[in-house]
């Protein structure tokens, strides 16, 4: 569909918009669904959130998909059933671990304290499932 009255229109200046701000244009132009602005997950608490700078944890993990290891909500999604997976995620952190997202690894990392390392671990656990594409 072409609209005449924009055909002639030229910008310097590009536009860019955010996922959230077109779906909520989108819903209030097209009656479109904007469950791609609800399903982004809430940021972390503060406090988590400076134990995952401080650490470096968001280098490698996304906090839905895959970045060099596996998103948050996949991990919690892999142990979510597990009642033994707090002190084991707790210990992986710490200690690192190989072979159990594939081939990477995740190295350890032995500044992060074990009460930290608990704390990430349950706050990785209380992720959401990714959503299905």
């Amino acid at each position: 569909m072409r609209f005449s009255a924009l055909s002639g229109l030229q910008t310097k200046v590009p536009v860019k918009f955010s996922t959230p701000a077109v779906c909520a244009l989108l819903s209030i132009c097209c009656g479109a669904s904007t469950s791609l602005a609800q399903t982004a997950p809430p940021a972390p608490p503060a406090p988590v959130m400076d134990l995952l700078r401080k650490n470096g944890c968001i280098a490698c993990h996304g906090l839905v998909h895959k970045q060099v290891g596996p998103g948050f909500a996949q991990i919690a999604d892999r142990y979510r059933t597990d009642p033994e997976a707090p002190p084991r995620l707790a210990e992986k952190i710490r200690n690192g671990s190989v072979g159990t997202w594939g081939r990477v690894i995740m190295p350890r990392q032995s500044l992060v304290t074990e009460a930290d390392a608990r704390v990430l671990a349950i706050w990785v656990l209380s992720q959401p499932s990714p959503a299905t594409k």
